[in-house]
């Protein structure tokens, strides 16, 4: 009797089943709703991919953990000079960066190191992006180098040994190129203010200095924002530093730095960026990786590099008022820099917020003439909604901001002694003369004023006197913890304990906890490729999806209110506390006294300087020739136009300099010289043009043409300038019909 076979069971083939689809089976069992399956299918694949993103993030950080010399350049490049062989060691290093197959280098230019912040992370911010600082340089032609570090600094280095240490590595850069203009040095976030101080001590080998979101005026800031300047007084000063350093056998981890900026936006670090990826598991993770690998490697730091940055410049705000010395006895002051000095920050950005990064023009200058005077020429770019990260590696401020900088160091570096702020803005159809720029941006540097600084925030001076308590509260506690509690906490700690509380830092876990090394992570690898092969991602207007979309807003907007209420009750809490009179009177501070700021005194010997500038430039109205002629011409109608366009200086270049032959060093000296004879008598400056210019040559015709051409480029003049060019043709003796505007060489 025949029988009927029982059903075969492909055991392989169900081993293969995804192990999503037993739980939906389940869930569809109650709600048998395609909008339900779509949705936690997806949920399920987006879930296991998740997963292993974090599993890679691990990885990659145990990995650059693991080579103390990591970084995460994209760039191939060779050491050059190490620091730990110099007269003081330091962990830091000096690379050039070789340029990539098709990058010509041009060997006139002037090299650009890029410096990268030792703030906490790998080297490599600069240039983990090929559109980047680095990778703007290289496409210019600069020969670039690069300042990086080891994860491990030197036993024993100091802050100023840093300092002492980029000054060598600037001044081995010149020697390699001695035929070329002067290194140009690009310092980012705490690298910049460094890199300012070495070019204090060494003015003669600095071209360019650029900062790029680096705070140099510590205590500055307004109510209502930049919350982290109150983070010395929420914990009573810098005692905590020192505790911390005791802690880590005399190094404080750099995930402490991390941990401290991520928590001044709780909405990204604990929700958003991670969301972002969830929710955009098939394009976001390159992304996300390539930045958390640089941000995830924390390097470390002497106790004593941190204290002395905390208390001489975050606590105590010692620079600008010149009151910090270099290894070597001299004294720190800005106003030594002889080069032109760039701040790039952002109106977005609450770490290193506009007034602290150009609050130091207000501490050191009265006024612009002072500028004038001292002949320095400083420049300031604000990026309108930039985070402080994103100054350093979003490719659209590198594409903008970052290019502006590079494409215009000639421009800069011949400027009139001044003030100005740099615009850039995109080129649009039809705009005269756009195609004589590289890019697609065009730049304008306009003069400004001191009050133009003082508009984007300045503490008032009872604001000051708070900030003078919180740094002898700081001198007090920090005191206290050296005299009774730090013997016993260096009896308690040695190399593993410090070593055991390391690797137990919540950020560094939230990293390593998700790593292979991690035994419960085994399936996740093989899970996530599953999700991946069979990959059904939920429609866009699946209504579950909806809900989840709005649930995360919800999540975000009750991070921003409760970031907003810990920031106003902080912030009330400071002022309370630090302002009050008794505090105050009990540490010594009295309104009475005046203001706690007080600006660097002009010396006699600066006045004596300012004198012979005058008397100098009071000896050059009759003296020249066509070529200061011109320039004081030229200058003369853009102060009418009341801006210095990037097409009028490469225009000029193209017509003038081409005849002239003058070198770069020689047109700036006569930038500077006319300038000052304008600034001293504008009218007798013009009217003493006849004398420059025979008037039995065609030179004052070619003068005045070539004037006009140049401001051409940019369009129609305007009134001002028109009048200008009247007035310069009457003081040549020229015809009115001769200054009718001829068409720009690029029409």
């Amino acid at each position: 009797m025949a029988t009927t076979a029982p059903p075969r069971h492909d055991s392989f083939a169900a081993s293969r089943r995804p192990a999503w689809q037993g739980a939906l089976d389940l869930f569809s069992m109650f709600w048998p709703s395609n909008a339900l399956q779509e949705y936690l299918i997806d949920g399920f694949q987006r879930s296991a991919i998740f997963l292993d993103v974090l599993r890679q993030r691990g990885n990659a950080q145990e990995a650059i953990s693991a080579r103390p010399m990591a970084t995460v350049l994209r760039y191939e490049y060779e050491i050059i000079q190490r620091g730990p062989s110099l007269p003081r060691p330091i962990n830091y290093y000096l690379a050039r960066i070789v340029p990539p197959p098709g990058v010509v280098i041009d060997a006139g230019k002037a090299p650009i190191i890029v410096i990268d912040p030792r703030a906490g992370q790998a080297p490599g911010i600069g240039g983990f992006k090929s559109q980047s600082e680095i990778g703007d340089a290289l496409s210019a032609g600069h020969p670039v180098y690069f300042v990086g570090f080891s994860a491990e600094p030197v036993v024993g280095q100091t802050f100023l040994d840093v300092v002492d240490g980029q000054v060598a590595f600037v001044e081995h850069v010149a020697g390699l190129h001695p035929d070329s203009p002067r290194p140009v040095a690009f310092g980012n976030c705490q690298a910049g203010y460094q890199t300012l101080m070495a070019a204090m001590l060494r003015p003669d080998l600095f071209g360019t200095v650029i900062m790029a979101g680096s705070p140099v005026s510590y205590w500055q800031g307004v109510h209502g924002k930049n919350p982290m300047r109150y983070e010395g007084g929420y914990v009573g000063g810098s005692w905590l530093t020192a505790l911390t350093s005791d802690l880590g056998n005399g190094k404080v981890d750099g995930a402490y730095f991390i941990e401290n900026f991520d928590n001044q936006n709780p909405t990204d670090f604990l929700w958003g960026k991670q969301y972002r990826v969830y929710a955009n598991i098939d394009t976001e993770p390159r992304r996300y990786l390539g930045f958390e690998k640089w941000w995830g490697d924390f390097i470390q730091m002497n106790g004593s590099e941190v204290q002395y940055i905390v208390d001489e410049l975050f606590v105590g705000d010692k620079l600008t008022r010149n009151q910090l010395i270099s290894n070597d006895g001299q004294i720190f002051d800005a106003r030594n820099v002889t080069s032109p000095v760039v701040c790039f920050a952002s109106l977005g950005d609450n770490i290193s917020p506009p007034p602290q990064a150009l609050g130091w023009i207000l501490d050191l200058y009265r006024d612009v003439e002072e500028i004038q005077a001292r002949g320095r020429t400083i420049v300031y770019c604000l990026d309108p909604s930039a985070g402080h990260l994103a100054i350093f590696v979003s490719s659209k401020v590198a594409a903008m901001e970052d290019a502006a900088f590079v494409r215009t160091l000639d421009i800069i570096d011949v400027l009139p002694p001044g003030l100005y702020e740099m615009i850039i803005t995109p080129k649009s159809p039809g705009e005269p003369c756009a195609d004589l720029v590289i890019g697609d941006f065009l730049a304008r540097f306009e003069p400004r004023t001191l009050d133009d600084i003082r508009l984007l925030g300045r503490n008032s001076d009872e604001d000051d006197r708070v900030f003078a308590t919180v740094e002898r509260v700081s001198k007090l506690n920090l005191g206290l913890y050296q005299a009774f509690l730090q013997p016993f906490v260096r009896l308690m700690t040695n190399a593993p304990v410090a070593e055991m509380l390391r690797r137990l830092n919540p950020l560094r876990l939230s990293y390593t906890i998700f790593a292979d090394e991690n035994p419960a992570m085994a399936p996740v690898a093989k899970l996530a490729d599953d999700a991946r092969s069979e990959r059904r991602p939920v429609a866009s207007d699946n209504p579950l999806w909806l809900m989840q979309e709005a649930a995360g807003r919800q999540i975000e907007f009750a991070l921003d209110k409760w970031r907003n209420l810990r920031d106003r009750i902080g912030e009330a809490w400071f002022f309370a506390a630090y302002g009050s009179p008794i505090v105050q009177g009990l540490l010594g501070i009295s309104a009475d006294a005046g203001p706690v700021r007080r600006l660097p005194a002009i010396t006699t010997a600066d006045e004596a300087a300012f004198a012979a500038s005058l008397s100098q430039a009071q000896s050059k109205v009759r003296k020249g020739g066509i070529e200061e002629a011109t320039v004081r011409a030229l200058l003369y109608v853009l102060e009418g136009e009341r801006r210095f366009d990037e097409r009028v200086a490469v225009a000029f270049r193209e017509l003038h300099l081409r005849r002239s032959h003058l070198t770069r060093e020689e047109l700036k000296q006569i930038v500077r010289d006319q300038a000052a004879v304008l600034q001293l008598d504008p009218q007798r400056a013009i009217d003493s043009l006849a004398a420059l210019v025979p008037d039995e040559t065609d030179d004052r015709a070619r003068l005045l043409e070539l004037v006009k051409e140049v401001v051409s480029v940019t369009g129609a003049a305007n009134a001002p300038a028109t009048a200008r060019l009247d007035r310069i043709a009457r003081a040549l003796a020229l015809e009115k019909e001769v200054i009718e505007l001829t068409p720009s060489l690029c029409s």
